[in-house]
């Protein structure tokens, strides 16, 4: 077999990528498990994506969404986690995914990467009736993992009824049907004591 250069660097991207599954998140898993990492939480959104595209606010292209949810976090193998109510790492993350965006991506030929690069922008932005709803799944999946664990991870970071409600507001964007139920969720919490008013 001839010396195939586009093949090395397709997998030396699948060899990098496998670092996510070190990048460890403040959520945690089911049933008091541990802390989950970005790969699983990429995996178990790109399901959750499939299954619940009917409460999509609008038709998506579902294996675009997946594979937009496969792909958001792997900036994090550099860039490293930032939790959704950390203010002084948010104000620097938009800065260090760019630069792990470029470094990462680039390692794939160039059409691969223009093509990974401009979906990885799509969900940033959060504008087409894909990422809208990627991004629902997103916010729905630590919600879900962080209520099965009886709001844990609310309370040991003292997280507050505003805080989580601004974040959801990209889930109302995607789905209005999840955004109903994470409201549920919320407001049960708040008076379970685990999300402050």
């Amino acid at each position: 077999m001839q010396d195939n250069e586009r093949l090395k660097k397709q997998l030396a991207f699948a060899l990098e990528i496998d670092k996510e599954k070190n990048i460890f998140r403040q959520t945690h898993l089911s049933n008091k498990g541990r802390n989950e990492n970005d790969a699983e939480h990429a995996w178990h959104m790109a399901i959750m994506a499939y299954l619940l595209r009917e409460y999509s606010n609008e038709k998506v292209d579902i294996g675009r969404v997946m594979l937009m949810c496969l792909i958001h976090d792997i900036v994090e193998i550099d860039a490293g986690d930032t939790y959704a109510y950390d203010e002084e790492g948010l104000a620097t993350q938009k800065e260090r995914e760019d630069a792990a965006k470029e470094r990462i991506f680039s390692l794939l030929p160039d059409d691969q990467k223009e093509e990974l690069i401009a979906l990885f922008d799509e969900f940033e932005d959060c504008k087409t009736a894909e990422s809208k709803y990627a991004h629902a799944m997103d916010n729905l999946q630590p919600l879900i993992l962080n209520d099965s664990n009886g709001g844990g991870d609310w309370r040991a970071h003292n997280v507050c009824a505003k805080q989580i409600y601004g974040r959801q507001e990209k889930t109302r964007l995607g789905s209005e049907t999840l955004y109903t139920y994470t409201d549920q969720v919320i407001q049960r919490n708040i008076q379970e004591g685990n999300i402050r008013k």
